[in-house]
């Protein structure tokens, strides 16, 4: 993914996964349009345009969506904060079906430091919604 994005390796362990971000929001705002098959096609298309490891990323967000759909039907229930929570918890989940795919896969674990994206994405998600994005939730 490195390849696409002309920044800094600094810059690169701190970006957030804009992909997860966007299929989230989707998942919680449409799940008639955007579902499970959505998030495992666009996880293929990102594995072979990262040439990483084939079906990783499928794997992650497939995941992560069907916890996504299972919740989003309680999501209006809950406030602000709680939402947060919410889209860090599912931000986690695939960034743990990554570590252990890459796991298996050789890879080794570069520390605490892995799960920066997940802070930066909900700190994106964050300053999203206080800009106007309705994401559905109560207002807290």
């Amino acid at each position: 993914m490195s390849l696409l994005l002309p920044w800094s390796q600094a810059v690169l362990t701190v970006r957030p996964d804009f992909m997860l971000l966007v299929l989230i929001f989707w998942l919680i705002r449409a799940p008639n349009l955007c579902n499970v098959g959505t998030a495992w096609m666009l996880g293929l298309w990102l594995d072979l345009v990262a040439g990483t490891v084939f079906g990783q990323y499928a794997l992650a967000y497939t995941v992560t969506a069907f916890f996504a759909v299972t919740y989003q039907r309680r999501l209006v229930l809950f406030t602000g904060m709680q939402q947060l929570l919410y889209v860090f918890s599912l931000l986690l989940i695939s960034q743990l079906m990554l570590l252990i795919v890459n796991t298996f896969a050789g890879g080794h674990f570069i520390g605490w430091l892995y799960f920066i994206p997940s802070l930066t994405g909900v700190l994106l998600w964050f300053v999203a919604v206080a800009l106007g994005l309705n994401t559905g939730g109560r207002k807290s």
